[in-house]
């Protein structure tokens, strides 16, 4: 049976926060409104998606506004579209891992809630999109996680099944999502919450991406 090992992508394999906080804050720049949001402080809401970081910006200027949020948001996907590498990059390791888990006979995935061109153009960017055999992103299907047919539709898409198959992730939503599909869960021990992602309790935590073969070969136990 094809073992596989799908990803998240946003804070699992690249740390994209800063051009996406970037692409928030040039919503409220056309507004003519200081930008609320930093890049580093907040670094996790930019991992939630366009709306959470809209949502958390019109917050702290004007005590929230769901419907310029709305507004916003499509212009946030344009500009970040423009802008989608300019500061992204891998987290390390994250290549020379990926071909040591296709050199062993594991199939990989991304499951990400990215609309789906924007993940197949940043992967592209990236260098590693024909690395993956299956990509699903935000809009690929009706739902998206923490439903898990999504993460079901990849690993399918991938040939495997549950048993053969662990998601690796960075947030509440990773977890929810893979607590839901009954799969083995791996949380990055290397983003915005460092080690304290611990606290979602998944079934291993990922200090680097080279420890990742060893940490599939023992969460799988017939691969």
């Amino acid at each position: 049976m094809q073992k596989s090992v799908i990803f998240d992508l946003d804070g699992t394999l690249a740390d994209t926060s800063a051009d996406l906080i970037a692409a928030a804050n040039a919503c409220f720049v056309r507004r003519g409104i200081t930008p609320p949001l930093d890049p580093v402080a907040d670094a996790l809401t930019a991992f939630r998606g366009g709306r959470a970081m809209l949502t958390l910006g019109f917050d702290r200027v004007s005590g929230g506004d769901a419907e310029a949020v709305e507004e916003e948001y499509p212009y946030l996907l344009e500009v970040y579209e423009q802008h989608i590498d300019r500061e992204t990059g891998l987290y390390p390791g994250v290549e020379a891992t990926l071909d040591a888990l296709a050199a062993e006979g594991w199939a990989l995935g991304v499951c990400t809630n990215k609309p789906e061109g924007l993940a197949r153009l940043l992967l592209e960017k990236l260098g590693i999109l024909g690395r993956f055999g299956a990509l699903f992103g935000a809009d690929t299907l009706p739902v998206r996680k923490p439903d898990p047919e999504h993460f079901f539709a990849t690993m399918r898409a991938l040939g495997s099944s549950p048993e053969v198959t662990m998601l690796i992730g960075d947030t509440i939503t990773d977890t929810k999502t893979a607590r839901a599909a009954g799969v083995p869960l791996v949380l990055v021990a290397f983003g915005p919450e460092g080690r304290g992602i611990s606290r979602l309790e998944p079934d291993a935590l990922l200090e680097h991406y080279d420890d990742l073969p060893k940490v599939a070969q023992s969460l799988i136990k017939t691969a």
